[in-house]
Order: structure tokens, then sequence, then C-alpha cells
């Protein structure tokens, strides 16, 4: 079970994943909405692919794993370290309290991914975001 994997390559789409949303709507100058309260273990793509190879290796039919990391970073961290990596203000984020029927933090349990997969973190966030962003930059441009 990956949780919440970003990276290079997810192309924005206004249906799904919020790091992708944020930056392209940050990139283009465009108002976005920040729930604020709300956390998420965030998992950078390549961190996530090294794990999956290694079930080629030590595959055990009928497990279940989940890939998440242990850290929670609250939504607007997130949201100001982008606007940060891309050198803009706050002026066109939209804050609010809670986002209705949706789970404030969700905290994956990666024990078993960590024992038998080897199942680890190694690009920081800051570092993680900076390389999405530029990967958005050179797929998008810089504004319309």
């Amino acid at each position: 079970r990956l949780f919440n994997v970003y990276g290079p390559g997810e192309h924005y789409t206004p249906y799904r994943g919020w790091i992708p949303k944020f930056i392209y709507k940050a990139l283009k100058d465009e108002p976005y909405t920040v729930y604020l309260g709300h956390k998420r273990t965030l998992e950078y793509v390549e961190d996530v692919c090294r794990t999956l190879a290694n079930i080629m290796d030590n595959f055990k039919p009928g497990e279940v794993y989940n890939l998440g990391g242990d850290q929670q970073y609250e939504i607007k961290y997130v949201s100001d370290l982008i606007l940060k990596t891309l050198g803009k203000d706050d002026s066109k984020v939209v804050y609010k309290e809670a986002e209705p029927f949706t789970t404030r933090i969700k905290t994956p349990d990666s024990t078993k991914a960590k024992r038998d997969l080897n199942f680890k973190l190694t690009v920081p966030i800051e570092e993680g975001i900076r390389r999405t962003v530029e990967w958005f930059k050179k797929a998008y441009g810089e504004k319309p």
C-alpha cells in the first residue's frame, strides 16, 4: 500500500495528488486551498521504487506492506515549502479550517516493510520538493 508518494513525473490533474496540484497552481499563480490541521506522511518516488524493487528478492505470497513514512507534515508546511522553492508568497492560497469527509491525520505502520523490504526514506522533503518543482518548471513552464 502506497501512501503519499510524490516526485517528478506526476503530471497535474485537478482530480488527484495534492502536491502536484499545489505546485502547478503556485507555478501558474492560480489560487488553491490549504486545509489547516491536516497532516500526511510523504514518500519520495525514488525511495518507494527502491522498496518495490526489493520485493523481487523478498517476495512473500499473501503479505501486505504499507509504504509510508514515520514523520507527519502539516499540509500548510508543504505548501509553504513549495512557495519558498518557487520564490512566491501565499497571496493566492486560501486557508480553511477543515476539509470535510477526510481524515485529518493519516498514520501508516510500515514496520513490516522496513523489516522485510528494507523500506527507508533517504530523500529529505526539502530536496524532494525542490526536485519536483524543477520538473514542473520544465514540464509546464513558469507562467502562461
